[in-house]
């Protein structure tokens, strides 16, 4: 049954309700009651997948926001998570939301100065920490956070004979929580009747690219719209299942797995490990599934490797299928039917190659697949599309709570961003900023009036980003307004067009190009470890870790091949004239990355300054 939505912005504030509940508790709680035996939640552990119902969700969310209030949790109180995805995450969450409480996702990877960081600007209580790791990074700072009063620990293994009074088992927080409904029977109900729409419901750290992180205030009605918006342009049915993987700390994970899923009553799997993504999607099958772009190029890089290795005979088969996917992919494109001849031929090329790929990809069951977050290449939107499955470029920003401009079947433009969501305002400053509006569009950032103001005008987002708008009302976002180059001999250059080719390599993790009032461009490369540390193999080069595999002359040879073939497509000052490789490895817990695994420009650009001035 598809739910009723309300969005009314000629009032201010605007108003706006799905199936007549104007907040998240109520809305939730309507679920939970509505259909208690339906199921929700999938989680696999140690290779069973696990089923968990509405009732299930509803009490384990009541007990934790029950046992939090037990603890002294008031309403507008910051409580942080930091977890992996797991079924504990959402559980608290909706405890925390529906109890009053403001939910903070801290990020697994996020070192103990990052902790502290986030911990004393968000001034948080209480702290849900997934294991012993996580808890070990709370402890060691907690001296440093005095607005820290309890910490909850998901997962106990390891902590059988672990005693601190500050810390207490997330199966103790719901057993507090059932005590108190007894003292307490109407706390609950009351707590959910008290919800506002303009109560905040969540702050989301920026991914600090630029400096410290800032806490995007995102309210009930934000979210609320959100929630609409992503089922106006992409549509998820009650029969959709998705598969969680990407970190709920960030907006694009809870917008899809925790708050999509209320608004379709659909179900969301929750994967074992990162490790095991692959695989737990290849057994699920989602029907419709959002990543980054990484995630896709990641994929991409799979099937290529996998084909360098096969047999002529195979990559000349995969050749032709690819082609006829092509060719009836821009049939697809524009909505309309193909040709009964090349019909047949998609037939054949689907039943003896492409199943076979998407199978392996675990994409074979979607009806869409959806990408936002970075920029990425249009070639491989379109190399999914060929694969007979539909990719949609989205935009948005963690400040207009996640997506704003959307392509949707029939409607689109490989390389755009599509046209604005229903009751949405796109438009572009005078010096061609991105300017976004919408009921989606944030407050501001916490304990950060300075940012507020210099981001949020009169109403609109100052997205930071360089855009157009063609005739046809479809935007472009080219790139970040900082990140523009103006070289030497006065020449603008956008580098994220030249970055997402390079990052099209399979032998390309990441790229920074460089050139910034200097006479040429160039770059730095971080490398695909797992496929460049096989094609070394493969060829017998001698190596003994990471940063000597850098420094071998093949592989050395292999990334200046794959930047000249970038370069064919570009004009000449717009190539790339000397690269070097970082030969460090890189996780999410080095201040190179973000959580979400970017580079961060300017960092790259400070830490690496000497081989940066070697190149010139």
């Amino acid at each position: 049954m598809t739910a009723s939505h309300t969005v009314d912005i000629s009032v201010d504030p605007p108003v706006v309700a799905i199936d007549g509940f104007s907040n998240i508790p109520a809305l939730f709680w309507h679920r939970v009651t509505a259909n208690p035996e339906r199921l929700v939640i999938r989680e696999k552990d140690y290779g069973i997948w696990n089923e968990y119902t509405w009732a299930d969700y509803g009490k384990n969310a009541k007990y934790a926001g029950l046992g939090l209030m037990s603890l002294g949790l008031k309403p507008g109180d910051v409580c942080s998570i930091a977890a992996e995805i797991c079924k504990e995450w959402l559980f608290a969450d909706l405890g925390i939301v529906c109890a009053g409480g403001i939910t903070n996702g801290v990020y697994p990877t996020d070192v103990s100065n990052q902790v502290t960081y986030l911990v004393n600007d968000s001034g948080t209580r209480f702290y849900f920490a997934e294991d012993e790791e996580q808890l070990d990074k709370i402890l060691d700072v907690r001296d440093n956070t005095p607005s820290l009063e309890k910490i909850i620990i998901f997962d106990m293994e390891g902590l059988r004979n672990f005693q601190d009074d500050m810390c207490i088992s997330f199966e103790a927080l719901l057993e507090l929580g059932a005590a108190y409904e007894t003292a307490h029977p109407d706390a609950w109900t009351t707590s959910i009747d008290a919800a506002d729409a303009e109560d905040l419901l969540t702050l989301t750290y920026t991914s600090g690219t630029t400096g410290p992180p800032k806490g995007a205030m995102i309210s009930h009605r934000n979210m609320l719209y959100m929630m609409i918006t992503l089922q106006r342009v992409c549509g998820i049915f009650e029969s959709d299942e998705q598969v969680g993987f990407l970190p709920l700390a960030h907006v694009a994970g809870r917008m899809f797995y925790t708050f999509a899923t209320i608004e379709a009553n659909s179900v969301i799997n929750l994967v074992e490990d990162v490790e095991t993504v692959t695989q737990d999607q290849q057994e699920i099958a989602p029907s419709i599934h959002f990543a980054v772009p990484r995630v896709w190029e990641k994929q991409y890089s799979t099937i290529s490797i996998k084909l360098k290795e096969g047999t002529a005979f195979g990559r000349w088969a995969y050749d032709l299928a690819i082609r006829i996917g092509s060719a009836a992919a821009a049939y697809r494109k524009a909505a309309k039917p193909i040709p009964l001849l090349l019909r047949g031929a998609v037939f054949t090329a689907d039943q003896l190659v492409l199943k076979n790929i998407r199978r392996v990809l675990g994409i074979n069951e979607a009806r869409w697949l959806s990408t936002a977050a970075a920029p990425i290449a249009p070639e491989l939107i379109d190399w999914y599309w060929s694969l007979g499955r539909p990719m949609y470029e989205v935009y948005g920003q963690t400040e207009c709570t996640g997506v704003i401009t959307a392509n949707e079947p029939g409607k689109l433009k490989i390389g755009s961003v599509g046209h604005a969501a229903p009751d949405a305002e796109v438009v572009l400053s005078d010096e061609g900023e991105v300017l976004l509006k919408s009921p989606g569009v944030i407050r501001g950032y916490w304990n950060q009036t300075e940012k507020t103001a210099e981001t949020f005008k009169q109403g609109w987002l100052y997205t930071g980003d360089v855009g157009r708008i063609d005739e046809d009302g479809y935007i472009y976002v080219i790139d970040r307004i900082k990140d523009i180059i103006i070289t030497a001999g006065g020449k603008n250059i956008t580098p994220s067009e030249i970055e997402n080719q390079l990052k099209f390599s399979p032998f390309i993790s990441d790229a920074v190009v460089i050139g910034d009032k200097r006479p040429y461009l160039t770059c730095l490369v971080m490398i695909d470890q797992e496929n460049v540390t096989k094609y070394a193999q493969d060829r017998d080069v001698p190596f003994t870790n990471y940063t000597s595999l850098c420094h071998t002359d093949a592989v050395q040879e292999l990334i200046w091949e794959e930047i000249e073939k970038v370069n064919q497509k570009f004009a000449r000052v717009e190539t790339i004239k000397k690269c070097r490789l970082i030969d460090q490895l890189l996780d999410p817990e080095d201040e190179e990355l973000t959580p979400t695994m970017k580079l961060k420009r300017k960092v790259v650009n400070e830490k690496y300054a000497g081989m940066i001035d070697e190149m010139y």
